[in-house]
């Protein structure tokens, strides 16, 4: 269930970080396969079948910062988070989601609205209740759109969904959504993105892999 949400920003974190690259701590565990299963065909729409595994590996070393937090409820959430983008029309996607003011694009509303219709239709056949499944749907409903977070565990989900976007991976798939280089990509993170993360252990996390992807990716030379 939901913690309360600290008001100091960034958000410190009890627990340890680790800053190493993500492919060194994949999410583990099967007890999630069967979701996965279930909205395979949500995940070939907006490369949701690299960022959805990427992003939840780093939601599951936020809540090792956070041990506090429900783990289950950010691992399910940013799991689901963007599934809805797989039941809307897919040439909207790059035409009104990634372009002009792109925040408050009607598009990225209703793929919050999808990815809550999703989550209620097959979490509770996998024996997930109501209770759990109100959460997940709290957090998924606004996690683009909404200027706020309401607790610690939409906190983790936000800034996991944001922290994949440093890594190298997440550079290569997303500079290209927004038509841009990746050394122009690399600057944006860095002045826009870091800024908008809520806890302590995100800003560490995305200010090495940045590093990293910045210096594989040669990003200082080739611009």
């Amino acid at each position: 269930m939901p913690t309360a949400l600290p008001t100091e920003r960034p958000i410190q974190a009890p627990g340890t970080v680790d800053t190493s690259p993500i492919s060194l701590t994949p999410a583990t565990g099967d007890d999630l396969d069967p979701i996965w299963k279930a909205v395979v065909p949500e995940t070939r729409t907006r490369g949701n079948d690299i960022h959805l595994p990427i992003s939840l590996a780093y939601a599951e070393r936020l809540c090792d910062a956070f041990p506090g937090a429900d783990r289950q409820l950010v691992r399910v959430a940013i799991q689901l988070h963007d599934t809805g983008w797989g039941r809307v029309d897919e040439e909207r996607i790059l035409a009104e989601g990634f372009s002009g003011d792109w925040r408050k694009a009607e598009i990225r509303f209703e793929h919050e609205r999808q990815g809550c219709v999703i989550a209620r239709e097959v979490l509770p056949p996998l024996g997930y209740d109501d209770a759990f499944v109100h959460e997940v749907c709290a957090i998924i409903d606004g996690h683009d759109t909404r200027k706020e977070a309401y607790s610690l565990e939409d906190a983790l989900v936000r800034d996991a969904d944001r922290l994949w976007r440093f890594d190298h991976a997440g550079i290569a798939l997303a500079s290209g959504w927004f038509r841009m280089d990746p050394a122009v990509y690399s600057d944006r993170l860095e002045a826009e993105i870091i800024p908008e993360l809520l806890t302590a252990p995100a800003v560490a996390m995305a200010t090495a892999t940045l590093n990293r992807s910045r210096a594989l990716l040669k990003t200082a030379v080739i611009r």
